[in-house]
Order: C-alpha cells, then sequence, then structure tokens
C-alpha cells in the first residue's frame, strides 16, 4: 500500500535527501534542516515526529537525522520529476533557468508514473537538468561526479562551467547578467588578497566577482 503524503512532507524528505546524499553528508542536523528549508526548528522537529510515525526518517546519535532505504526512494523519485520538469520548461517552454524552479517545484508533485515515464521519453531521457544536477534514472540511479568549484581554480587557468550549487532565482539572475550559462568558457585572471575576489575574463569582458560567488559555481578545469 503506497504511503500517503502531502506535499510539505515531500518537501522535507527532498531536502533531506539534498543534504544527506548529494552533499555526502550522511545525516543531517535539526538546524541545518531549518536552514535549507527556511523554517524554524520547532518546525521540523514537528515533521521529524510524522515522518518518522511513517518510517520514513530515523534518527541516529546526537539527534542526526537519516532517511529509511522507503524514504529515499521516495525522495529519489521527488528529485527526478522536479529535474525533469525544469527540462521541459527550460527546453520547450522559454523558461530561463532562474524561472524553472518555483514552477517545478509545484509540478513535482503532481501523482502520475506514466505522466513523467513519458516526459522522460519526450525529453530523451536526459541525464542532467538546466542548472547541471544529475537526474535520477527510472530505478533511482544518478551520477555523483567530484567537483570543483571556481574559487579552487588558479590564476591565469581557464574552466568550463558544469553546473551551479545556489539555484535561488537572485544567483542565478546574477550569473545570467555576467553572461554565464552551462559549458560557457572562463579564464580566471586575478585572486585578490584583499578581499579574496576574483577578476574573471567571460569572453572579451572582464568582471570581478566575490568568493561567495565563486565557491557556488562548479566547473571543469580545463588542460
Amino acid at each position: 500500500m503506497d504511503i500517503v503524503l502531502s506535499k510539505n512532507e515531500e518537501d522535507y524528505l527532498k531536502a533531506l535527501f539534498q543534504i544527506t546524499v548529494e552533499s555526502n553528508m550522511g545525516v543531517a542536523g535539526t538546524n541545518q534542516l531549518a536552514l535549507n528549508l527556511g523554517v524554524s526548528p520547532a518546525s521540523v522537529n514537528g515533521m521529524i515526529k510524522k515522518l518518522r510515525s511513517k518510517k520514513l526518517v530515523k534518527s541516529e546519535r546526537y539527534g542526526k537525522l537519516e532517511m529509511t532505504s522507503q524514504g529515499k526512494t521516495i525522495a529519489i523519485q521527488l528529485v527526478r520529476k522536479h529535474r525533469l520538469w525544469e527540462t521541459f520548461l527550460y527546453q520547450h517552454l522559454d523558461f530561463s533557468w532562474d524561472e524553472v524552479h518555483e514552477v517545478a517545484e509545484q509540478l513535482e508533485h503532481i501523482k502520475s508514473d506514466k505522466l513523467i515515464k513519458q516526459l522522460n521519453l519526450f525529453l530523451g531521457n536526459p541525464d542532467s537538468d538546466p542548472h547541471g544536477d544529475p537526474i535520477p534514472d527510472e530505478i533511482g540511479n544518478f551520477s555523483k561526479k567530484s567537483k570543483k568549484n571556481l574559487a579552487q581554480i588558479e590564476e591565469g587557468k581557464s574552466c568550463t562551467v558544469v553546473s551551479v550549487k545556489d539555484a535561488s532565482v537572485a544567483f542565478l539572475q546574477m550569473v545570467s547578467k555576467l553572461g554565464i550559462g552551462l559549458q560557457t568558457e572562463i579564464r580566471v585572471k586575478n585572486h585578490h588578497e584583499f578581499d579574496a575576489s576574483r577578476t574573471l575574463l567571460i569572453g572579451e569582458q572582464e568582471h570581478q566577482v566575490s568568493l561567495k560567488f565563486a565557491e557556488n559555481v562548479f566547473v571543469k578545469e580545463r588542460v
């Protein structure tokens, strides 16, 4: 018998997956989950009790949280649906990559296996979304690759953008304003010792960005 979950419960499972699996943390703390979801620790504690009663989450030592195998299966399918919808919106409905996330947040909760199967076939079985994040396949497998961020690239070196860490609208709008997208080539001209900012060459334009910005852009170094 399928477990019936509310949208809120599904959002918690997806957030736990992103922290514990995709970020390689293994477990998550209450405060960490609260920060990810933008809610209070008290709200997290109340929701975790519900998810634990449905055997989707278990508590480890020192209050750390971990998903059960069933909880992880549900979370992976939510992530799969979300990223397939983002891809569809970006490729076929002319949504920019800073617009797709909010709409995909709504569409991911549609309960139709046939719809998602047909959507995947229509898109040609993509393995990554518009932000460069991996899309799990139908049985939950997905590629996890080691990533290097822009802040780790040495002066004078060039790299290619493969994904972003921060998917917020504000960050993605800033990235787009600088002319950065997936596969954009960037040359790191200078590291500035005073504030750790970087001067980047993007096309023929120079831009200075903060360390925080550089840490949120994943790249592949050119050799």
